[in-house]
């Protein structure tokens, strides 16, 4: 089993708390640990998030337990009722991620049942931020979320994965239930991969030419993700089609597997180009004299549609199947494209910005 950033952290988080309350003079430390279970984020401002919404919410499961001790008393059912009307409130305040430890501040307020209960109140509140701020302390200093290494880590990966299955797909190598499940494989990856873009986006940069270089950061990680999807709509459309590939005619064929290894070569080549690995004179969109331009290929993609026409005859016309793959390809050559140039701006302007951690760890 491999013990996460966010798994030390979380241990790290309920020492911290313990101390603290411990240094205090708090009693009952372990609320601290428990408040800090519940206070560990998975990125510094959903953390900050968190304790904005945590102090709402242990301040409304306090009141309500203070209202509720000193109307009620301490009966069992007085603070099943005050755990409703909190549930209610957190709620209708649109506060659910601060909700159990809200309850949890609420239950430890009322099972106190002499002394000075309003004194016991703000102490036991107290105890429970302690543990909500160690959290955010230790969420800041102790191993910092830095998502973009990891992001583009998993982008590399899958892309490289659909690289080859395209390339065994195109030359009818593939079999056919391999390729149904790394499809599946790979659809869930995506889904993780879109999640972590949503954490990289969340982390803040202080400086105006650091939120600068971070916006444009961001709109090239969209397009890269956005490019990777339409290499797996590709993939997907090459395995449906597959019987039909195989029948094509060879120089047909053979046309198709160039284009889609041209485009499959340039996307590797971009990736490399982000991590600063590709040579300047590659930073343009180039088709060597080997290769058909966009507007040959569509020239071979007509005549091949009349050719398949007049040979099927009178018979349902299914060759539209080759709109479909060739659609899928010039989505994915134009995204491309677009790639290339948010990527040559962004090594224009932001040269200096350079992430050595991602330079050093890939190829």
């Amino acid at each position: 089993m491999q013990l996460g950033a966010r798994v030390l952290k979380t241990g790290v988080a309920i020492v911290f708390a313990l101390f603290l309350a411990d240094i205090l003079k708090l009693p009952s430390p372990v609320f601290a640990g428990i408040a800090a279970i519940f206070a560990i984020q998975p990125s510094i401002y959903r953390s900050y998030l968190t304790i904005v919404e945590q102090i709402q919410g242990n301040l409304i499961g306090a009141i309500v337990a203070i209202l509720f001790g000193l109307s009620f008393g301490h009966h069992i059912v007085a603070i099943g009722i005050a755990a409703i009307l909190v549930i209610g409130i957190m709620l209708k305040l649109k506060l659910q991620s601060s909700l159990s430890l809200a309850l949890v501040t609420l239950v430890a307020i009322m099972e106190y049942e002499s002394g000075d209960f309003l004194e016991f109140s703000v102490i036991r509140f107290l105890t429970v931020m302690v543990g909500v701020f160690a959290a955010f302390i230790v969420n800041m200093v102790f191993l910092p979320p830095r998502y973009e290494v990891k992001l583009f880590k998993n982008i590399q990966s899958l892309q490289d994965d659909i690289i080859r299955w395209t390339r065994l797909a195109i030359r009818g190598a593939s079999e056919h239930v391999s390729t149904k499940n790394a499809l599946s494989k790979f659809e869930k990856r995506l889904s993780e991969i879109e999640s972590m873009y949503v954490l990289f986006k969340e982390e803040r940069q202080y400086t105006k030419k650091k939120r600068k270089s971070q916006m444009r950061k961001l709109v090239v990680y969209r397009q890269m993700i956005t490019t990777t999807k339409k290499s797996f709509e590709l993939l997907a459309r090459l395995h449906k089609h597959e019987n039909e590939i195989v029948h094509l005619p060879e120089t047909f064929r053979t046309m198709l597997q160039e284009r889609l290894d041209f485009l499959l070569t340039y996307h590797e080549q971009l990736l490399l180009k982000y991590t600063g690995k590709l040579r300047p004179e590659h930073s343009k969109w180039t088709v060597d004299k080997k290769h058909l331009n966009r507007s040959e290929v569509m020239e071979r993609l007509i005549e091949q549609i009349a050719i398949e026409k007049r040979r099927e005859g009178e018979e349902e016309f299914s060759s539209y199947h080759l709109f479909y793959i060739f659609s899928r390809i010039l989505d994915y050559e134009e995204n491309l494209e677009h790639l290339d140039t948010l990527i040559v701006s962004f090594r224009n302007f932001h040269s200096k910005d350079r992430n050595e951690d991602l330079e050093e760890q890939f190829y």
